[in-house]
């Protein structure tokens, strides 16, 4: 077990990710992640292993596993054992063991992480203590409102963000504004049962003419659906056009006034046709499953390179509503522009719905003549396709042989679905191999770049200047 791979694991996710442990846990397979930290030195495995041990009760064996990585001094095992040993009842050994130095309280981070085992301890005191010195950054600030929230300290946290406001006194700090602070306020107030305060704090900031970034408004608009007062927010909603009008619209839905809701953004369409409102129409579309109206509303922003992601999300309802023939129609109509400066994106597209629409020896023949354009690059395609025509063992030979930086995930992912965990597992570089390629395709980019370009962008400046 080496350190610097264990910094190279947690900055570039590599080794197992987070997202395949959480799927082998979902299926039971605990010792297989429990095999996987002690013989690959996969820390997120064992994090994850050591984690469900001890909500099994097995302590000893969940402490065991981070032994190892504890002995290299790496910081996160360090917190976790912390963390176990706090469950197990021994809160004041734990705390000693991890409380942050002079040194680290500077270090927000390591408070931040700090303050959670303190209040998990039962030591909101020193939760608030730790975090205290850090409310001039804005993360830092929520994060107190996070960790005490149920602990019977919404006052204590209340004169703290008061504080912190007035110190702001409405101007940026560089790290907070008074916005932020006042966001934080309100928050308090409503999970302490004060939500009438909550507003009037919201509702002065806002009538007091300084300008906030989106997320007040929209913020101070959700505060005003929760708490009923949907006259007032459609008068803020007429004022704050785009960042409050949507949340205006679901108001009026869960109210039980869709059709109202509908019908006004119909009207703002046809008035300013921002894409934002559409979004909206959209999602209430969808909700009372009129696919086909949703798929129409959002027509005309599909052509535009920053609404590709809502073109994707049409085909995915046609995907999901079982017509992808008619997503692939829609694809063929609209990619063109877009095709033009990201072809690959739309290649994928395409593969993925003939796969979608049965029609994988098409997909499969245009998988493989871009990949002798293109050795290895489509890879991924064909193996998807491969594996949808019933050719499973085809499929993942070509990902075990493939070049494709994505292959072994994806390898990996096609394993577990056909219930193999433990070669998918198996199939996943350790964290040293994973580094090694990484490294070595960062090389071999960088020789690329320098064969395209000799003089390193500078030679049209090397020039001698004409007389």
């Amino acid at each position: 077990m080496n350190i610097d791979d264990l910094y190279w694991q947690a900055r570039h996710h590599g080794g197992v990710s987070p997202r395949m442990v959480r799927t082998l846990l979902d299926l039971g397979q605990l010792e297989l992640l429990i095999q996987a930290a002690q013989e690959r030195g996969d820390w997120n495995c064992a994090q994850a292993a050591a984690r469900e041990l001890c909500a099994a009760a097995e302590f000893e064996r969940a402490l065991a596993l981070l032994v190892p990585f504890t002995d290299v001094g790496w910081r996160a095992a360090e917190w976790t054992t912390a963390e176990i040993m706090i469950r197990r009842g021994e809160g004041d050994e734990a705390l000693a063991m991890v409380r942050p130095d002079a040194a680290e309280r500077a270090n927000g981070h390591a408070c931040a992480r700090y303050a959670e085992l303190a209040v998990m301890a039962g030591r909101c005191d020193e939760a608030i203590g730790v975090l205290t010195p850090h409310l001039g950054e804005a993360w830092l600030l929520s994060h107190l409102i996070k960790v005490t929230e149920g602990q019977g300290r919404d006052d204590e946290v209340l004169d703290l963000l008061t504080r912190a406001a007035e110190r702001a006194e409405g101007e940026s700090t560089g790290r907070l504004d008074g916005w932020q602070v006042l966001l934080g306020i309100a928050q308090v107030l409503e999970r302490a049962g004060r939500a009438d305060e909550a507003v009037d704090v919201l509702r002065t900031e806002m009538a007091s003419g300084r300008r906030h970034p989106l997320n007040f408004p929209e913020y101070y608009a959700k505060l005003l659906a929760r708490q009923g007062l949907i006259e007032e927010l459609g008068a803020l909603a007429a004022d704050e056009h785009y960042a409050t009008f949507d949340v205006y619209a679901k108001a009026l839905e869960d109210a039980g006034r869709a059709p109202e809701a509908e019908a006004l953004l119909r009207e703002r369409i046809g008035a300013h046709d921002h894409p934002k409102d559409r979004v909206a129409l959209i999602h209430l579309l969808v909700r009372q499953d009129r696919i086909d109206e949703a798929v129409e509303t959002g027509r005309p922003t599909y052509g535009y390179y920053d609404c590709w992601n809502l073109l994707h999300w049409a085909l995915e309802l046609l995907v999901d509503d079982g017509r992808p023939g008619r997503a692939l129609e829609l694809l063929e109509e609209f990619a063109g522009a877009y095709a033009e400066g990201h072809p690959d994106g739309v290649l994928h597209l395409r593969l993925w719905l003939l796969g979608e629409a049965g029609r994988c020896p098409e997909g499969i023949a245009q998988a493989i003549a871009l990949n002798e354009e293109e050795p290895g690059e489509w890879d991924t395609a064909l193996a998807r396709l491969l594996e949808r025509d019933g050719q499973l063992e085809a499929a993942l030979a070509l990902l075990r042989s493939s070049t494709h930086h994505l292959a072994d995930l994806d390898l990996a992912d096609m394993l577990i679905q056909h219930g193999r965990p433990a070669e998918a597992l198996a199939a996943i570089p350790t964290i040293a191999e994973g580094r090694a390629a990484a490294e070595r395709r960062e090389r071999e980019r960088a020789q690329r770049q320098e064969q395209d370009d000799p003089w390193g962008g500078v030679g049209e400046f090397a020039q001698e200047p004409p007389l």
